[in-house]
Formats: C-alpha cells, sequence, structure tokens
C-alpha cells in the first residue's frame, strides 16, 4: 500500500478521543493517561514485521530490520503538557509511524536500510520540570543526581514516578546503546510559533535548535514606608528590575532571530504599603548563534548594573540553566528543503526557539535534521493548538520523501 497521510490524521484524532478531555490533551509523562496512549500506539504495530521494545529510559522503539544494519531513526514524543494539543509531539510519532509502514509495504518487509520509529519518553517535563529527559539518556548528557530527587506538586520524586513505569533511573547510562548503527535521524513536529502562517507557508526546514541562557537576577534595594520615604530617597529594587524588562526587547529586537523574555517577577515584602527591597526576575534568551547570545547576555548583564545604579541598588546574577545553540547537519538540511519543495513548491529555512529531543540526538553526534509544519494562530500547549488537515497531509508526505532522500544519502555514505 501507498503511503496514506489521511490514516495518520485519523489516528492522530483517534489519540484526541482517547487521551484528552474538554481541556485538552492530558498525556503528562509518567501519568495512566500517558501509559494507555504507548498502549494504543503498540496496538497500531500489530501485523508489521517490528521488534517492539523500551530501553532503560522508557524510551519506545519500533524497529524494522534493514538489508543495512544502518539505522535510520523518525522520532518524536507522545507526552503532552496538562491541557494541552493534539498535535505537538504526537504527530511526529504517528507520521513516523506511516513512513515506516511505506517503507514495509514497497520493500516486502526488508528496506534498503533499517528504520527505526522512537516515542521519547518524558520530552516535555511537564510534571517534574525536567525537559528532553529520555533523549538526554539516550544521548548521555542524563544528569541523574539531580533529576532522581526532583519533585511534583504532589510531592513525589521522579525517581519513584519512574519506578511506577518500570524504568530505574541508575540504568539510564544503559540506553546509550540505542546508539548503535544509528546514521541519521529526522523529526517533524508543528512548529508552535506563527511564523510560517505569517509567511503563507506550509512547511519549513529547521537550521537547529537555538541556545539558551537563563538566570537569576536578584536586584537589592531597602525597604521602606511607600507614604513617608520621598521619591528622590527611595532604593525601589522594582524599580531597576522593570527598567531591565523593558531593556531586554531592545537588545534581541537588535537581531532577526533573538528573543529575550523577564517570565517570572517576585518582589519582597511584596505588599501595598512598601518599597520593594528584593526584586528577583528570571531571564530567558535565546538565539542560534552563539556569538549572539554571549553579546545579548553580556548586554543585558551591563544594563542590570547601570539600572541598579541609577536606582541606588545593588544585582546579583545567578545561572539557572543554559544549553548552546545546536546547528543541523547541512547535508540532510538540504535533503529537507528538496523534500519540501516537492511537495509543496516552496520553502524556508528557520531556528526552533524551543527545545526538541532533536537536539539532544544532535548532541550525540548523528547527523539531525528537523521539518516544521505551520500552527494556525502559533498556538501550542493549549487545547486550540491546530494546523490545517492539507497541511498535515503536506507534512506527512514531505517527512515521507526526506526519509527516502536520507536512506540513499546514508547508503552513499
Amino acid at each position: 500500500m501507498p503511503l496514506n497521510p489521511q490514516r495518520t490524521i485519523d489516528e492522530l484524532k483517534e489519540l484526541r478521543s482517547l487521551t484528552s478531555d474538554e481541556n485538552g490533551a492530558q498525556r503528562v509523562a509518567w501519568t495512566d493517561t500517558w501509559l494507555k496512549a504507548r498502549e494504543w500506539f503498540a496496538s497500531k504495530l500489530k501485523g508489521l514485521p517490528v521488534e517492539h521494545h523500551y530501553d532503560a529510559a522508557g524510551n519506545n522503539w519500533v524497529t524494522l530490520p534493514g538489508a543495512s544494519e544502518k539505522c535510520l531513526l523518525i522520532g518524536g514524543h507522545l507526552d503532552s503538557v496538562p491541557n494541552g494539543g493534539w498535535l505537538d509531539g504526537s504527530l511526529n510519532v504517528i507520521a513516523a509511524l506511516e513512513v515506516l509502514r511505506r517503507f514495509n509495504d514497497e520493500f516486502h518487509g526488508k528496506p534498503p536500510v533499517t528504520i527505526r520509529v522512537v516515542d521519547w519518553a518524558d520530552e516535555e517535563g511537564a510534571r517534574f520540570g525536567r525537559s528532553l529527559l529520555g533523549s538526554s539518556a539516550f544521548a548521555g548528557t542524563h544528569s541523574i543526581a539531580a533529576d532522581r530527587i526532583r519533585p511534583d506538586r504532589d510531592g513525589i520524586k521522579l525517581e519513584d514516578a519512574l519506578r511506577r513505569g518500570g524504568v530505574e533511573i541508575d540504568r539510564f547510562p544503559e540506553a546509550a546503546k540505542e546508539r548503535k548503527n544509528a546514521a541519521a535521524y529526522l523529526e517533524l513536529h508543528i512548529e508552535q510559533g506563527p511564523v510560517l502562517e505569517r509567511l503563507n507557508l506550509s512547511l519549513a526546514a529547521v537550521l537547529g535548535t537555538k541556545g539558551v541562557e537563563r538566570h537569576l537576577i536578584t536586584f537589592h534595594g531597602q525597604e521602606a514606608h511607600s507614604g513617608s520615604t520621598p521619591m528622590q530617597d527611595r532604593r525601589d529594587a522594582l524599580a531597576a528590575a522593570a527598567k531591565l524588562a523593558l531593556e531586554i526587547r531592545h537588545i534581541a529586537r537588535k537581531h532577526p532571530d533573538a528573543v529575550c523574555t523577564m517570565g517570572s517577577v517576585k518582589t519582597f515584602p511584596g505588599i501595598v504599603t512598601a518599597v520593594v527591597g528584593r526584586c528577583e526576575a528570571t531571564l530567558d534568551q535565546r538565539d542560534l548563534d552563539p556569538q549572539i547570545l554571549a553579546q545579548m547576555f553580556r548586554e543585558a548583564q551591563e544594563a542590570s548594573h547601570r539600572f541598579a545604579e541609577e536606582e541606588k541598588c545593588t544585582v546579583e546574577w545567578s545561572r539557572i540553566w543554559n544549553i548552546e545553540p545546536i546547528a543541523f547537519h547541512p547535508a540532510l538540511l538540504d535533503l529537507c528543503e528538496q523534500a519540501i519543495r516537492e511537495v509543496s513548491a516552496t520553502s524556508h529555512r528557520m531556528p526552533s526557539g524551543p527545545l526538541h529531543d532533536a537536539a539532544e540526538v544532535s548532541r550525540a553526534g548523528i547527523p539531525t535534521v528537523m521539518l516544521f509544519v505551520q500552527s494556525l494562530r502559533g498556538i501550542s500547549h493549549n487545547k486550540i493548538e491546530d494546523t490545517r488537515e492539507d497541511h498535515l497531509a503536506l507534512c506527512v508526505q514531505a517527512l515521507d520523501r526526506l526519509a527516502s532522500k536520507t536512506v540513499t544519502w546514508i547508503l552513499q555514505k
């Protein structure tokens, strides 16, 4: 049977009916609903000549052996955020399964290379705050000591939730075995932003995932009575933070793809009758170019010290987390663009602001590329997340053509 994109759309709707409620998708990793989604996915493998297993980190592997042991990996994730959308992550997995089916049918169960579909465990990090959990174990970039004690909002530790799902966190390093013979990795994803819709384009080849600098910035001023302290005598920590919140917009706008976000501000003592003596703010900065990322970080630091001085305050910086920019493989980018042009005539290249499992696979040294499909209204992580069905069909076709081109590339290496 030929490729059937409509089957992918129908199966996505079936999964939505099974694992969503009136508020959206509820496939949070390590919950019963997520496990139900995985059982549903396993039921779709019946009749296929594949090997199916879970690795030491809970990643879900489906393998169609080929004439060559070299492996083409195609992946995504079935887990969602709470009240999430019907396409984020699951589109990748279900479309990959359709591509595997096409290889199986065309080559009578023996494709030129081994095809492996992977459903990564806990991409979102929605319950315990640790994104890319399963793919980091695969890549060898796991952080077991820090992760095992992460609690959810009910106080359950990550280590215990994994154990309930049949996974022992101390065995995470064993997941690296799955890298054997991996020759390339492909990932399809909804854009999750407004760029493609604004450009009236359906698909894009993804240049890479942006690097992230994430910091806690603390301004120290002086608590004082809001009624009796003259304006010129105040050491208002919030005033300094507010100036920085506006300045980071100018810093980011110097660069076409950069973003800076002050997403959280806490004031102390936090009462209406007191000047703010301490203000804690979080800053998230992202860009694909490491030099631009470093420049934005430097400019934000310089601005914070300037504003602190203006408001007669002091400022401290503490890094929360960072990851370097990940550029995807140039040869696979070219193949991805070719595949897009074959199904939609027009292509586009763009970076990804959100992180994806593809970044961890690329960090493991495996040639990697991603394909984006347009998101309506640019909305994701929300029950109204959506993509036109004709665009969904196109992205399955583009992924399939990219897979065929990548198989040829693998055999020529």
